[in-house]
């Protein structure tokens, strides 16, 4: 054994390319090992919410994300054409999302609510899609200097408490950690006895990218069928059906264009022939959770840690989420500044999101039932979401803008993501979080604050500037994942240095 790293992560996916970028941005050396010799070109999630689009606009994606969304847009504007449907009214939005296929129009949505104030131009991009957010790390990985080592296998590994060895093929890698972003079948989570608790599944879906004839019937959209669920478009040749009758007795094998014809006609009724298949895969609504997110020197993130079923578009979010939590507490375990205590917050933060996330698509499988009783809930569910008030909430959730984390403190913003706040020599706050570490935002010009942030200097970067608007809050501690850690609205310094401490360990002047 002659190769040693840092942290070795497991999976090319976006939450393990997410998580590399954080930690070298931190000056850690990681190693990416991928079982595939390529990237997965599977059709899959097409859409993130507003936490994944403020974290990549906090580390420079801004301008990526808006071009991947006017692209998509355009894809969307050929779809209809070809679809023989009319452009949108001038001034009409694509709706919000939707909860169990039932859209959330945007006019019922009351965008004046406080939750929705100072998310910043990045909560402007959320049609981009998995393989977008993919190819944007990949590259900034590569940029970084983060070596992704593709069509790498690994078949074990032991934890010894004071690292970890990797057994990948015919190499041997010794790290001081280890992080399964492996997906929903993570080779790391079952090697390391991780327990993974949930419910057993009940529905078959099947998304796919195709070439086919027949489809002239169909109208984009999501759609209720007395036998399932099914959405056509919104790009041509895509198409994804749910049955109801149980999981699919085949996880593994390819889907074929047989298998995806008899589950379309069986829910649409129509007669398709598809001629080629460019991409499909099954899912179910299986949904498990690890109850810890680390055991040892083993770390788990994304689906390694929780699964469920896609609807709603949470699971990519969900993964991002974790790996920008993860990446900054891990990097200062291995520079020597935090202690596993820090390390300990990523589950105790993490875990009630994720378990937020798998009872949300749970009621989602609960309204696409067949039965009577179920599809009367479905009739009434949707007459709910048709009103100002509960297209709001919902709105408010699936976007995922009321997530926060319990600090404690007393200020409504600890706990939750700065807003993006427009200074008045120009920039917006998110521009200052390129560098991946904790800003110390200070709106009132204040020598104490700058004092104290000095003893600090390598993971707080002190931001002073005026607020472009008038404000009531002062000042601002805020972690490298862009969680607000303290705030005042006065002059006063209490609870600052007990805060800098608790999230960046001890000042180097100590």
């Amino acid at each position: 054994m002659n190769e040693t790293h840092d942290v070795v992560v497991v999976g090319a996916g976006p939450v393990g390319l997410m998580l590399a970028c954080e930690l070298r941005l931190a000056g850690v050396d990681v190693l990416v090992l991928e079982r595939l010799s390529a990237p997965d070109q599977t059709v899959k999630a097409g859409a993130i919410n507003v936490p994944t689009a403020q974290a990549l606009a906090r580390r420079g994606f801004l301008p990526d994300l808006q071009a991947q969304q006017q692209a998509t847009m355009d894809r969307f504007a050929a779809f209809r054409r070809s679809a023989g449907l009319p452009s949108p009214a001038a001034g009409k939005q694509p709706p919000a999302g939707h909860f169990a296929g039932l859209m959330l129009e945007t006019s019922n949505i009351d965008y004046a609510d406080p939750a929705f104030a100072e998310l910043g131009p990045a909560a402007d991009n959320w049609f981009i899609s998995q393989q977008g957010i993919e190819s944007m790390l990949a590259r900034r990985a590569a940029e970084l200097g983060v070596e992704v080592r593709r069509g790498v296998e690994v078949t074990g590994f032991a934890d010894d408490g004071i690292g970890v060895t990797v057994d990948c093929g015919v190499r041997v890698v010794r790290a001081g950690w280890l992080v399964g972003c492996d997906g929903g079948r993570s080779v790391v989570r079952k090697l390391a006895g991780f327990e993974f608790p949930g419910l057993e599944p009940e529905i078959t879906g099947r998304q796919a990218m195709v070439e086919m004839t027949g489809a002239e019937q169909m109208q984009p959209g999501w759609h209720t069928t007395p036998t399932g669920i099914y959405v056509y478009g919104p790009m041509p040749g895509r198409f994804l059906t749910v049955e109801l009758d149980g999981p699919p007795a085949d996880r593994v094998t390819p889907v074929t264009a047989a298998e995806l014809e008899g589950s379309f006609r069986r829910v649409t009724g129509v007669d398709v022939r598809i001629t080629k298949v460019l991409s499909a895969t099954r899912f179910t609504d299986n949904t498990r959770q690890v109850p810890n997110y680390r055991k040892g020197r083993v770390l788990l993130a994304g689906d390694a840690a929780h699964v469920h079923s896609p609807f709603g578009g949470q699971g990519l979010n969900l993964g991002v989420g974790d790996a920008v939590n993860l990446g900054w507490k891990l990097a200062g375990v291995v520079r020597g500044w935090a202690t596993t205590e820090l390390l300990d917050t990523y589950t105790t933060e993490r875990h009630p999101i994720g378990a937020w996330v798998l009872d949300w698509t749970r009621a989602q499988v609960a309204l696409m039932r067949t039965d009577p009783r179920s599809r009367m809930l479905r009739t009434v569910t949707a007459e709910l979401l048709a009103t100002p008030d509960a297209a709001t909430m919902i709105a408010k959730k699936i976007s995922g803008i009321l997530h926060r984390y319990d600090l404690g403190g007393s200020h409504p913003l600890t706990g939750a993501a700065t807003p993006d706040i427009e200074l008045a020599d120009g920039t917006r706050l998110s521009e200052h979080f390129a560098e991946g570490t904790g800003i110390l935002l200070d709106l009132t010009d204040s020598p104490a604050l700058r004092t104290l942030a000095a003893r600090w200097p390598d993971r707080i970067h002190v931001v002073t500037a005026k607020p472009a608007q008038p404000r009531a809050l002062s000042a601002a501690l805020i972690r490298p994942d862009g969680i607000v850690a303290w705030a005042a609205d006065t002059a006063s310094t209490d609870g600052l240095p007990e805060a800098l401490t608790r999230w960046f360990g001890t000042p180097q002047s100590e």
